[in-house]
C-alpha cells in the first residue's frame, strides 16, 4: 500500500478504531448488547447525525469503505479459529443433518420470500445467506464471492442486525409459553439467531448450559459458510463462461459485470474462504493454546467490528425508509420462518 492510498483510508480507519472503542465500553456495561450489533449500531448514528454524516460520506469515505469491503475478509477467516470439528461432531449425526436442513430451507425459504417481495436478486441472495449462516459475516462472505458491489451489502446487513437485535428480545420471551427446556432454548437460539454474538446474547439469558449448546449448534452453521461460498463460486465462474462464449458468439468482447472491462474469471473459492478452512482445521489440531485462541478472537472482533461500523455508516435511513420497506417486511417474514424452522429441528435434536 502506498502512502497516498494510507493517507486516504487513514482517517476512516481511525474513526472505524473509535467507534468500536465505544461499542466495547457499551458491552462492557452491558453485556446483553453484543459489541458487534453495537458496530453496526454507531455506524448508523454516524451516518445520520448532523456533523457526522458528512464526515462519514466525506473524508472518512474511502476508509470506511476499505474496513466493510478488506477487514471483514480478514476477520471471516479468523472467525475459524472459533469452530472445533470435535465439538460439532459431538452433536451426532441427527443433529448435524437437521442443522443442515434448516440451513438450507432457511436460505431457500428466505430468497424466496426476498423474490416475492419484489427485491432484486442480488439482494435476496445476500439476505438469504446472511439470515441463513452467520449475518454479516456470510452477506460479507458472498458478496465478494459473487462480486457483489460493497454498497449493495449495506440494506442486507442492516436488515440482519436488525432482525438478530429482535431476537435477543423476543426468543426468552418465548421459552415459558413454549414450555422449553434449557436444551432447547439453546438449541433453538443456535440454529435460528443470525449472529455469533446475538446468539451469545440471547442464550445466556438461560444460562451455561443453554449457551454452551447454543455456540456449538450455531458453529456447526458457520462451517457450512465454506460448502455455500464454493457452490456460488462455481455458480458464478459457469455464468461468466456463458457469458463470454455469447461475447465471442456476437463478435465482441466478454464484459465486466457493469458493462466495462472483463474483469477476468472469478475463482471458484476465494482465498479468505480457503483461510477460513485451514483455520477450522488448525483450532481441530489442537495446536492453538487457549492464549492464542484468546488473543486471534479479540482481534477478529476488532476486524469485524470496524468492518460493521464501516458498513453501517453507508446506511442513510431517510433513503432506508424510501427504498427498504418491502425489504424490511421481506426480513420480517423470513425472520418468522427460520424461527419456526430452527424450533422444529430444536425440539428434535433435544427429544
Amino acid at each position: 500500500m502506498t502512502h497516498q492510498n494510507l493517507t486516504r483510508i487513514l482517517p476512516g480507519l481511525l474513526t472505524a478504531v473509535v467507534a468500536l472503542a465505544f461499542a466495547f465500553a457499551i458491552h462492557a456495561a452491558v453485556p446483553a448488547l453484543p459489541a458487534m450489533t453495537l458496530a453496526v449500531v454507531l455506524g448508523l448514528l454516524a451516518a445520520n447525525l448532523p456533523g457526522m454524516a458528512v464526515w462519514t460520506a466525506g473524508r472518512a469515505r474511502p476508509g470506511l469503505d476499505f474496513a466493510g469491503k478488506h477487514l471483514m475478509r480478514g476477520g471471516i477467516v479468523l472467525l475459524g479459529l472459533k469452530v472445533s470439528l470435535s465439538d460439532v461432531l459431538g452433536l451426532g449425526w441427527l443433529a448435524l443433518l437437521l442443522i443442515a436442513a434448516v440451513v438450507v430451507a432457511s436460505f431457500a425459504g428466505t430468497y424466496g420470500i426476498s423474490r416475492l417481495f419484489r427485491l432484486p436478486a442480488d439482494t435476496a441472495l445476500l439476505i438469504a445467506t446472511g439470515f441463513s449462516i452467520c449475518g454479516a459475516s456470510a452477506i460479507g462472505a458472498m458478496a465478494a464471492v459473487r462480486r457483489i458491489s460493497h454498497r449493495d451489502t449495506v440494506l442486507p446487513v442492516a436488515l440482519v442486525t436488525l432482525c438478530g437485535t429482535l431476537a435477543i428480545g423476543v426468543l426468552p420471551l418465548l421459552v415459558h409459553p413454549l414450555q422449553l427446556s434449557t436444551e432447547a432454548f439453546g438449541a433453538w437460539t443456535g440454529a435460528s439467531v443470525h449472529d455469533v454474538g446475538q446468539v451469545v446474547a440471547t442464550a445466556q439469558t438461560a444460562g451455561p448450559a443453554a449457551l454452551a449448546l447454543a455456540v456449538v449448534v450455531k458453529l456447526t452453521r458457520v462451517i457450512l459458510l465454506a460448502p455455500m461460498a464454493a457452490l456460488a463460486g462455481a455458480e458464478q465462474r459457469i455464468r461468466h463462461r456463458r457469458e463470454a462464449g455469447r461475447q465471442r458468439a456476437g463478435g465482441g468482447t466478454a464484459g465486466g459485470r457493469d458493462g466495462g472491462p472483463a474483469a477476468g474469471k472469478p475463482p471458484i473459492v476465494p482465498l479468505f474462504v480457503i483461510g477460513f478452512i485451514a483455520m477450522v482445521a488448525l483450532r481441530s489440531s489442537g495446536w492453538f493454546s487457549a492464549g492464542w485462541l484468546e488473543a486471534a478472537a479479540g482481534l477478529q472482533d476488532v476486524l469485524l467490528g470496524a468492518a460493521l461500523f464501516g458498513l453501517g455508516s453507508a446506511v442513510r435511513i431517510r433513503t432506508l425508509l424510501h427504498t427498504g420497506a418491502r425489504a424490511v417486511l421481506a426480513a420480517l417474514a423470513a425472520w418468522l420462518l427460520i424461527a419456526a424452522l430452527g424450533l422444529a429441528a430444536a425440539l428434535l435434536m433435544v427429544q
